[in-house]
């Protein structure tokens, strides 16, 4: 009773963060939010998880429910879903689809839940042809934004990849980091019965789902591709010791794609620009749009130093001012005594006086 006295009285509150969080967002982002709102409520029937999400037995042939690959995502279960959900799609709008834009960022969202589901069941298709248990397939119910939110830390780390989340005794926490990160931390919790078995399968899916697209398919602006930069490779997901066993695996796999078709190379070329102004130049493993990113950050940190700069000058100024005014007040409420800047001296030079030349003698008078 007294926690739900609590949360009664924190309603308000939480009805304002929401309200600042998706306040400016666009509709695309709140009907997001308010169908995984809705996918919760239904959620308490177990009709409708079995109709709603993804089970591997029936999304295989002979049955082809492929349909449920467009509902499986807003279906939640639990509530801490709900606003881990709700937060994310959130923030993904002031972030995320700025950058890109609305097409795009609905475009993403498609593309890696629908990709999450196929490959999520190709995973439970792996493991029943490894185990023969026919529960892998029909007692599997594959729900929720798990995939996605994966695919958004994924996003993150390419457009911001330095950002510091936390600082530790072991060390400092980025967004680099983050989604390997998470995904052993679903792993454990699975472990421990804390999390069911979907949610690390889904994350592991979305994350190397959206990390391909990004890497190789999303169109830019400015025509291109993808995005080359070195610090976006697969194994700078990893600790940098195991980063060269990792780059060691992936490239063979890497040139068997580029040879299919299925991706680009990773070119290294110098662009000679064909014009009076000079000659540009495409330095290796620094992408346009790597390098956009880095400016946009560079420009935001210098805003920021300058606005604290700014306001330290002018705390410094007042502070002076008022120093002032208050060595002005106490000069006008006592009378401070003037010392001469040299002492007297008692043989001071007899002031001279004036004498009029132009007045005569009086004569003389000679006495015989």
């Amino acid at each position: 009773m007294a926690t739900l006295r609590a949360f009664s009285r924190n309603i308000p509150y939480l009805r304002q963060q929401f309200s600042a969080l998706l306040g400016n967002t666009s509709p695309s982002v709140k009907f997001i939010c308010v169908v995984v709102v809705i996918g919760y409520i239904l959620s308490f029937s177990e009709d409708v998880i079995n109709v709603l999400s993804v089970t591997p037995g029936y999304l295989l042939p002979p049955s082809f429910q492929l349909w449920s690959t467009f509902t499986f995502w807003f279906l939640e279960i639990h509530l801490w879903e709900v606003i881990i959900d709700v937060i994310t799609v959130g923030l993904c709008g002031k972030l995320i689809e700025p950058l890109w834009g609305q097409i795009e960022m609905m475009k993403f969202f498609m593309l890696t839940n629908i990709g999450v589901a196929f490959l999520t069941t190709f995973y439970y298709l792996m493991i029943f042809m490894w185990t023969q248990e026919t529960s892998y397939l029909f007692d599997i119910h594959v729900h929720g934004l798990a995939g996605y939110l994966a695919a958004v830390s994924v996003a993150v780390k390419q457009i911001i990849p330095d950002h510091l989340l936390i600082k530790t005794p072991l060390g400092k926490l980025t967004n680099r980091s983050l989604p390997l990160l998470i995904l052993i931390l679903a792993i454990i919790f699975w472990a421990v019965g804390a999390l069911e078995g979907t949610y690390p399968c889904m994350w592991g899916s979305g994350t190397l789902l959206s990390w391909i697209y990004l890497r190789f398919w999303q169109r830019h602006s400015n025509g291109s591709r993808g995005d080359m930069a070195d610090n976006f490779s697969f194994d700078n997901f990893f600790p940098t010791v195991l980063q060269p066993v990792i780059r060691g695996i992936l490239s063979p796999i890497h040139r068997c794609f580029v040879r299919l078709g299925l991706c680009s190379p990773s070119q290294r070329r110098v662009h000679l620009a064909l014009s009076p102004r000079g000659v540009t130049i495409t330095m290796p493993g620094v992408e346009p749009q790597d390098m956009e990113r880095r400016r946009q950050i560079a420009l935001k940190a210098l805003s920021e130093r300058l606005s604290k700069t700014s306001e330290q000058t002018r705390q410094k100024n007042l502070s002076t001012k008022v120093n002032i005014d208050a060595v002005r007040k106490i000069q006008s409420s006592h009378v401070i005594p003037q010392f001469p800047t040299e002492p007297e001296t008692s043989s001071s030079p007899a002031e001279a006086t004036l004498v009029d030349i132009d007045t005569e003698a009086p004569p003389t008078t000679k006495t015989s």
